[in-house]
Parts: structure tokens; C-alpha cells; sequence
């Protein structure tokens, strides 16, 4: 292996000079087992409750994942960390390139990432107009550690705590200096990572500040550089039909041998001399052969990145000043600037109706360029065209910044032999994003560029217009119409000139913002002695405010882009909401009920768009005997729907779908047939796809997103049953076991193209009808609207089991086990509540993975200053449909209705080693190296853009790594 880099080198030889060495555990387990920390008698707050209490074990499963946790993965950003715990599901990553946007989500029980309530601090982060939250903007640096509550959570927190909540606490009351830095690549020398980090924090008899800065730059991976992801499809030639030769369309004449017209020419590879009898370059029909996939098609995939470059920077402060002894000023402040790229093959550009664009994009049979030009002897005709300008790349860059504030008051007071605390504060959070879109096309420059041009005698360049509509010189005194530069979408692979590039070509830039501000009051205390000890309450008011929008670019907006139009988003809507929570310790120290207690909440919300709603919880937590408690939980919970949801302007999308009027639907039957043929469209209608003739494909033809202002929130009902064990006769050992059920009804939901159709034409909704039109001339669909609404119903079960056990300390060192675990056992979702139940659990859908069982297990060694910490992180076994023949693991499969060929995607298991050595001079040395093994992720062929899910690592390459961190 050879490391291509001389940063990493440099790091490794210095840290094996230091020495090597980890002590702890990777993994942390449910925060219930008294062992795992140390025990004050300080109150806390621990998430999933706002009453402080000395006891922080709680009636819902709590994950805590300490600084110490943290920093032995080897990771650099908040969200990688969160996507390794057993109850995450997929989400967006640094891995999606085509459809990125460089944010990172969490999505707990694969129920989506605005499903997951994000708090840092106990209070609510900055979301996206689609309601989740990019975890990018959070640095891990200030991060002291991560509770994650896998349980519903609206009677508490509000919106969005369906799945669970994320709380991110960030550190404060730290004395010293701290500084560190992470070097790391990929073993291939590529992926490189850098991460600097310096804190400084200072206390007072009355006061402390933390500041804290830090910089994290990650680089990218190309898709070409690894074998599974070089071609669009692994193990076949597949190649785009958009060719990086010049090529025409459809253009053959109509006769008994080709019916269709459809007769595609390229133009032959460079080699040709090009050269019209002028002497210039041209391209004759004597230079064009039949166009075939595997000669003249594109390998888009090369150009692509796999793992997308990003860098962050952030500034943190966070203090407290003691006004009395009782009352404390509390604020906190931190920018965070995100810049990130993806980038992909050149624009597959085209002109003509048959492609989807306007008529006046066909090539000009008055064009210099066409090779039916009268002037050649030709017949005059317009020309289809396309060509994949593979002269430059499309780039996507962002500029994020996020700013957040927070400014309050807390304290506490005895009244009647009773404690209380209390805090008061803004909380003001905000991101402005600017987007660069480099690489798309200027369809009305394109449109002028395809027009009429000629060969101007005069100055020997070919220019805009005709022989009979002499130019006048403009400003530049090129004798061109108001700037037109004529363009050859014909001309071979890299023929397309820099002039005709910077005429056709436009940056896009784009704005978006996503703003909250929100003011709180909250009160805990004791109320009165029970049996089992102080009945608490906490109870507290919030006023908030959510407002964003998008503004593309005017070009973008108008539709003249060769990219995805958009119109403009904005929008905005406020709520006032109310809580209380009681805390009922009913019984204690008595036989068969060491501990008994219970706990009730309810939050009420009034929005100023859909109204109001309440939410309450109840839990129990009950010790029958020391060693053993069982806890349990039934929540009600909602999600409000989100700015996107509500306000989004129309966006084009080109969906891959099914028309199932197309002659060849393997599913027609006499319903179809009929409704279909009393929609105009004809017996043999074949459909039409970018791919070319046949059911299913991409559509030329734009589809359009939009938004639903009359969208409700979503309600569910979360359960959860378990227990912990710690059973005296073996100390050190931990186990936690809980059952969850989640059901979530009115379900926020675009319907697919399919269900639309299905609708349509077989139950015959004619609302559905009218969501989408057909062209006229050839029946394809041009047009379909797809809006959400509260239509799914969404049912998961499973378990989640945490087994932590410190073996006795031995001669030859410390070691430390753990397990955890999360199988879902259902996961059934319903288009509408009439529809049948569709069951998806090991199921693997396009960048949707439905894992039945996650894992992660951690073993450590320590021996003084030494030590060694391996951890594995195991992914159960998917099947998806395959239309791959041969490639697909079971070709032959059948069931009832007919061939039902499938594929596996195989168990996979990552396996990472850190280890470190605690210096002499307060430092701390570290190496590690991540998917040890340089394991290839299973091989999907469903997975958009690639061929396997971007949840798994990146194939056949270990992550190596140094860190090293010194302390003052």
C-alpha cells in the first residue's frame, strides 16, 4: 500500500515515535445501570423529562454517547457518529452526490430525518424547509456528549419527537486549554481529512467562558477510482445514451422499414477531418454512423464524485455569570460556515420536441452546422439533436453559515421546604445558504445558437442569421447577432468551443433560509412526600417562530435552465404551546417494589396554520426487586407539516416510472385497456423514455413537485416496554432489553407516479386523472402534478437490546465489552389507509434500506497508559427486485403473477481499531484505521446513480487515521 499523501505519513511516523494506545469503550450503552456513572447527588435533566431529579434513569430508553465514545471512532462530523447507533435508519451523507446537497440527517427507525427531533442543549436546533435538521452545522468539537431518547417525545419537546430526539450537549464549565488535530485518507491516498480544534475555557469564583474553534476540511473520492462505483451499473457496459459525440435524433424518414422515424446517428469519433467544402469545421451526414450504446454512449459514472468534498469552520462561546447566588445569566453563541461541492458528468443537453424542449431548440435546417442544410445538398430539415457537454463538468457548491444565540436567565429557590429551578431565555437560530449551479445550460442562448447561421465572407467566422439578414458588428465588433455565438451540438466529443461554451452555458445562484427564534419560560420542583419519595413537576411555556424560503435564479425560476426548473418557496408560521409533567414516586423500600413510580405529561399546541392539537404521555418505571427495573411508555405524538410541505412553488422533477397504457405493460389487462383507449391513447402506444422505446424510464418530459397549503400534522402513538438488569452476583454487567412500537396516521406523502396512474385508470379517480396531461401528437405524459398529503399510515415494532459488561481488572489489563443491537420486526406502510399493507422489512428500496437487524459491538483493552479498542458494525441482509438478468443473485425467481427475478444485497460487517497512548506531557497520540478489512458494500442494482446504498462505507478502502490532542 502506498500513501499518496505526505500529511498522513508525516502524522503516523510522528505518533509511532510517541507511542500507541486506547483505553474505553466505542459504544455506550442505555443510560440506566448505576456503574456507568459517576453518582451525584447534583439534580439533573436528562431528555425525555424536564423535571430534575438526583435519579438519572428514567421510564424511556435514554442512549448516552460521551466525548470519550465519540472520539474513538475516528470520525470528524456529529452526523457520522449518530449514523453508526443500532437505531439509526438511512439518511442523507457526505455519499450522495447526484441529489446531494452536502447536509447531514438523522433518521431513528428508518421513519425519516424530520421525524427525528434535533436539540443541542434541551433546545430546538435550526431545521430545513423539509423539517430536518443538517447535523453539518454542529460542530463536534463543542460536543460533551449525545443523549439520544429512542422514544416518542411530543408531550415534552412538541413537534417532530415521533421517532425519537437527538440532544446534543455541548460543553461548558471546562477550565484549561485543550488543543487537537485528526489526519486521515482513504488507503487508496485519497479522501483526505483534516481537523484542528483549540478550546479555552476559564472559571471565576462567579463565572465561566469556553471558546472554542475549529476547522474540519474533508476531500472528496471519485467514483471512478473504485471499482463498484466506475460504471453506472457493476459488472455490465451500460453507458447513457447521451453521447459525448454529437448526435441526431429520430430523424430517418418514415417508411414500411422504419415506421417510427427513429433512426439515431452519431457523429463518427475525432479522426475525421471535419471540413465542409468552405474549408471550415462541419460535420457531413457522410460522417455519421447508426448510433449503438456500446460504441458511441457515455460512462457518466467516471465523472462523478462518491464522496464529496466539504469543509466546516466554527466559533463557539458559552458562559455563565452567577448574578446571586441563586440566579445565573447564561448565553451561548456559535457561526458555523459550511462550503461543499458535488460534482457530475457534463449536462446531457438536447434540443427538440421529441426531447422534451421547445420546438425553436431543434438544430436550424438553415444552421451552418446540420448536416441537411440545402446549401450541402440536403433537404432543409430541423434536426433533433443531443450532446453531453463533457467540456465541462456540472458543479453544485454551497455556502452555508449558520448563526445561533441564546440568551436566559435560571436559578433555583426553596419555598415551603420545597426546591425549584427555573429558566428563562431566547433561543435564535438562523442559516443562510448560497448556491452555485455551474454547468447548465442557457436554453434561450442554446435556442439562438441552433438558429439560422452562415459563413460570413467578411470575417471568415461563422455567425448568426442568414445570407439574406446581413449582421451588423456589435460592440465587440464580431459580426454576430446582439452576442449570439452559433452552436454545433454535433460536433464529436470535446469539439464544442470555449466560445460556444461561455455563450450557452450560466452559472445559477441560488438563495435559501431557514430561521427560528422561539421564547421559553420553565419551572420544576416538589410538590409534596409520597411513599416513595418527592412528587415532581415541571411545567413551562413556549412562543415560537418558523419562517424560510428558496429563491432560485431567475433563470431557474423563468424555466430557461437546462437543469430542473423551480418557482420560489417562502413562507412562514408561528405557535404558542404550554406543558406540565407530574413525576408520581408511589412506593419505595418495600417488598416486591424496591421502586415504584409514575409519570404523566401533556403539552398543548395551538399553529397558526392548522390549529391546534394535544399531546399527552404516560410512563412507569418499577423496581420489584435491586437488581431488576421494568420500565414502559405510551405517548402520543405529531409532526407539523413543514415549510417545504406547505409553501413549496412548483419544481421539476424527471421521474422514472411506468405508464402502464404502454402496449408492453406486462400488467395490462382489459380495466387498463379500456380506460386507457378512452383517454385517446391507442391500443399499440408504446412509452417514450429518455432510454429510448419501452415501458419504464426516466421521462423526457418534466414532472412537477409542488406544495400543499391545506397539509395537516401527522399523529402517532409510540409504546415501549423493557427492562434493565444489573444483577449483583455479576458486577460490571449491564443489560437492557425494550420492545418499541410506533403508528403514525396521516402520514405526510407524495404519491408515486405509479399509484397516480393506478388510480387513474384502474380504480378510475378522476381526480387523479387530473394530475397529469398527455401530448396530443404522440400520447406521451408531458405533465404530472405530485403534492403531498396526509394520506400513510406507517406501523414499526422491534427490540433494541444493550449489553455492557467490565470484566474484573486482570494482571494483564482492563477489558471492557458491549453490544448494541435494534431489530425491527415490522415495518408496514399503507399509500392510503384503504390500501393493503405493504410489509418492507429486509426489503432494499433506491437509497432506502429496511434493515431487519443493526448491530454494533465494541471490545477494549486498557493497561495503564496503553490501549486498544476494536469495533464492528454489522447490516443485516436486504433483497430487492432485479431487472438484470444474469447479475441478479436469484434470475429465475417466480411467484404467481409471473417472473419475479430478485437479488440479494448480503449481510455486511465493518470491523475498526483505534488505539492510544496517554503522554507524559498531558497528550494524548492516537492511530486507527476504519473498515480494517476494506470490506466492498453489496452490490445493488436499484440504488440510484451507483451500485450500492450510500449508508455503507465506501468499497475496498480502510480509513486510516492519527489524531493527537494536548492539554494545558
Amino acid at each position: 500500500m502506498t500513501l499518496k499523501t505526505t500529511k498522513l505519513r508525516n502524522a503516523i511516523s510522528f505518533a509511532l515515535v510517541a507511542g500507541t494506545a486506547v483505553t474505553g469503550t466505542a459504544f455506550a450503552q442505555d443510560a440506566a445501570p448505576a456503574e456507568q456513572a459517576a453518582t451525584t447527588l447534583d439534580r439533573i435533566e436528562v431528555t425525555g423529562s424536564r423535571i430534575r431529579s438526583v435519579d438519572a434513569e428514567t421510564s424511556q430508553p435514554v442512549l448516552v454517547l460521551n466525548r470519550e465514545d465519540i472520539e474513538k471512532q475516528g470520525v470528524t462530523s456529529v452526523a457520522e457518529v449518530l449514523n453508526r447507533i443500532s437505531s439509526a435508519g438511512p439518511s442523507i451523507n457526505r455519499t450522495f452526490n447526484n441529489g446531494g446537497d452536502g447536509s447531514s440527517t438523522i433518521s431513528l427507525r428508518n421513519l425519516g430525518a424530520s421525524r427525528t427531533l434535533v436539540l443541542v442543549d434541551g433546545r430546538r436546533w435550526v431545521s430545513g424547509l423539509d423539517g430536518s435538521v443538517d447535523l453539518n452545522t454542529i460542530p463536534s468539537a463543542v460536543v460533551e456528549r449525545i443523549e439520544v431518547l429512542k422514544d416518542g417525545a411530543s408531550a415534552i419537546y412538541g413537534s417532530d419527537a415521533i421517532a425519537g430526539v437527538v440532544n446534543i450537549i455541548t460543553r461548558d464549565n471546562y477550565d484549561g486549554a485543550e488543543a487537537s488535530a485528526h489526519v486521515g485518507q482513504y488507503s487508496e491516498g485519497d479522501g483526505e481529512r483534516t481537523s484542528v480544534a483549540a478550546t479555552i475555557g476559564a472559571n471565576t469564583d462567579r463565572s465561566n467562558l469556553v471558546i472554542s474553534l475549529s476547522r474540519v476540511e474533508e476531500g472528496e473520492v471519485m467514483a471512478r477510482d473504485r471499482e463498484q462505483s466506475a460504471v453506472p451499473v457493476f459488472g455490465r457496459q451500460d453507458r447513457s445514451g447521451f453521447s459525448a459525440n454529437g448526435k441526431i435524433w429520430n430523424n430517418a424518414p418514415i417508411d414500411e422499414d422504419n415506421p417510427t422515424g427513429f433512426g439515431d446517428l452519431t457523429v463518427v469519433p475525432p479522426g475525421s477531418t471535419g471540413v465542409g467544402p468552405d474549408g471550415q469545421q462541419r460535420y457531413g451526414l457522410d460522417q455519421f454512423v447508426p448510433y449503438t450504446t456500446g460504441a458511441h454512449g457515455y460512462n457518466y459514472a467516471a465523472d462523478n464524485y462518491l464522496l464529496t468534498p466539504q469543509t466546516r469552520t466554527a466559533l463557539y462561546l458559552k458562559g455563565r455569570f452567577d448574578v446571586t447566588d441563586t440566579i445565573s445569566f447564561v448565553a451561548d453563541a456559535l457561526y458555523n460556515e459550511r462550503r461543499s461541492e458535488q460534482q457530475l458528468a457534463g449536462f446531457p443537453l438536447s434540443g427538440g420536441t421529441d426531447l422534451g424542449n421547445p420546438a425553436d431548440t431543434a438544430l436550424s435546417g438553415d444552421s451552418y452546422f446540420n448536416p441537411y442544410n440545402t446549401i450541402y445538398g440536403g433537404d432543409g430539415r430541423d434536426v433533433q439533436w443531443s450532446h453531453r457537454l463533457t467540456e465541462q463538468a456540472r458543479v453544485y457548491q454551497q455556502n452555508v453559515k449558520t448563526f445561533h444565540t441564546y440568551v436566559g436567565f435560571n436559578g433555583s429557590f426553596q419555598f415551603a421546604e420545597r426546591y425549584f429551578d427555573w429558566d428563562v431565555g431566547y433561543n435564535f437560530n438562523k442559516s443562510d445558504q448560497e448556491d452555485a449551479q455551474i454547468g447548465d445550460a442557457n436554453m434561450l442562448n442554446v435556442a439562438a445558437g441552433v438558429g439560422p447561421s452562415f459563413l460570413d465572407p467578411t470575417s471568415g467566422r461563422v455567425v448568426c442569421g442568414t445570407p439574406d439578414n446581413p449582421a451588423t458588428p456589435d460592440v465587440n465588433e464580431l459580426n454576430i447577432i446582439d452576442g449570439c455565438v452559433p452552436f454545433n451540438p454535433l460536433a464529436p466529443a470535446g469539439g464544442v468551443t470555449q466560445e460556444m461554451l461561455d455563450f450557452i452555458l450560466f452559472t445559477a445562484q441560488d438563495a435559501y433560509q431557514n430561521r427560528s427564534e422561539s421564547f421559553t419560560a420553565n419551572l420544576s420542583g416538589e410538590i409534596m412526600e409520597l411513599p416513595g419519595g418527592m412528587m415532581g413537576f415541571a411545567a413551562g411555556v413556549e412562543s415560537r417562530k418558523e419562517s424560510g424560503f428558496d429563491r432560485p435564479d431567475a433563470f431557474v425560476a423563468a424555466g430557461y435552465s437546462s437543469g430542473n426548473g423551480r418557482q420560489p418557496t417562502a413562507g412562514s408560521y408561528d405557535l404558542d404551546e404550554i406543558y406540565a409533567e407530574l413525576l408520581i414516586p408511589v412506593l419505595a423500600d418495600v417488598p416486591g417494589a424496591q421502586l415504584l413510580e409514575f409519570s404523566l405529561a401533556s403539552r398543548y399546541s395551538d399553529y397558526s396554520n392548522f390549529g391546534d392539537t394535544l399531546n399527552s404521555k404516560f410512563g412507569f418505571k418499577w423496581k420489584p426487586i435491586e437488581d431488576l427495573m421494568v420500565r414502559g411508555n405510551w405517548a402520543e405524538g405529531f409532526r407539523a407539516p413543514p415549510i417545504q410541505t406547505l409553501f413549496r412553488g412548483l419544481a421539476d422533477s424527471y421521474e422514472s416510472f411506468g405508464d402502464i397504457c404502454s402496449a408492453d405493460y406486462p400488467g395490462r389487462n382489459a380495466t387498463i385497456a379500456a380506460a386507457c383507449a378512452a383517454d385517446g391513447v391507442p391500443a399499440d402506444f408504446i412509452q417514450r423514455t429518455n432510454a429510448g422505446d419501452g415501458y419504464f424510464g426516466q421521462t423526457i418530459y418534466p414532472f412537477s413537485f409542488g406544495g400543499n397549503p391545506n397539509a395537516g400534522p401527522e399523529t402517532s402513538t409510540s409504546k415501549t416496554l423493557g427492562l434493565v438488569y444489573s444483577p449483583s452476583y455479576v458486577q460490571g454487567l449491564n443489560v437492557t432489553l425494550d420492545w418499541w412500537n410506533v403508528e403514525i396516521e396521516g402520514a405526510l406523502s407524495t404519491p408515486s407516479v405509479a399509484t397516480i396512474l393506478d388510480q387513474c385508470y384502474m380504480q378510475g379517480n378522476e381526480q387523479a386523472c387530473s394530475l397529469f396531461t398527455r401530448r396530443a401528437d404522440n400520447h406521451q405524459i408531458d405533465y404530472m402534478l405530485l403534492a403531498p398529503a396526509n394520506l400513510a399510515v406507517i406501523d414499526v415494532e422491534g427490540y433494541d437490546l444493550g449489553v455492557d459488561y467490565r470484566f474484573p481488572e486482570t494482571a494483564y489489563g482492563q477489558f471492557t465489552a458491549s453490544l448494541n443491537a435494534s431489530y425491527t420486526a415490522k415495518y408496514d406502510s399503507q399509500s392510503t389507509p384503504e390500501a393493503e399493507p405493504e410489509s418492507v422489512v429486509g426489503q432494499y428500496f433506491d437509497r432506502d434500506p429496511n434493515w431487519r437487524l443493526r448491530a454494533n459491538s465494541s471490545l477494549d483493552w486498557s493497561m495503564g497508559d496503553f490501549g486498544v479498542t476494536w469495533i464492528t458494525r454489522y447490516y443485516s441482509r436486504l433483497v430487492e427486485d432485479c431487472g438484470f438478468g444474469d447479475l441478479c443473485s436469484d434470475p429465475d425467481r417466480r411467484i404467481d403473477t409471473g417472473p419475479a427475478p430478485r437479488n440479494t444485497l448480503g449481510a455486511t460487517t465493518y470491523h475498526d481499531v483505534q488505539a492510544r497512548y496517554e503522554l507524559p506531557w498531558n497528550g494524548t497520540v492516537k492511530l486507527g484505521m476504519n473498515n480494517v478489512f476494506k470490506k466492498r458494500a453489496p452490490t445493488s442494482y436499484s440504488t440510484f446513480a451507483n451500485s450500492f446504498d450510500p449508508q455503507y462505507d465506501i468499497p475496498d478502502s480502510s480509513y486510516i487515521y492519527m489524531e493527537y490532542v494536548q492539554r494545558f
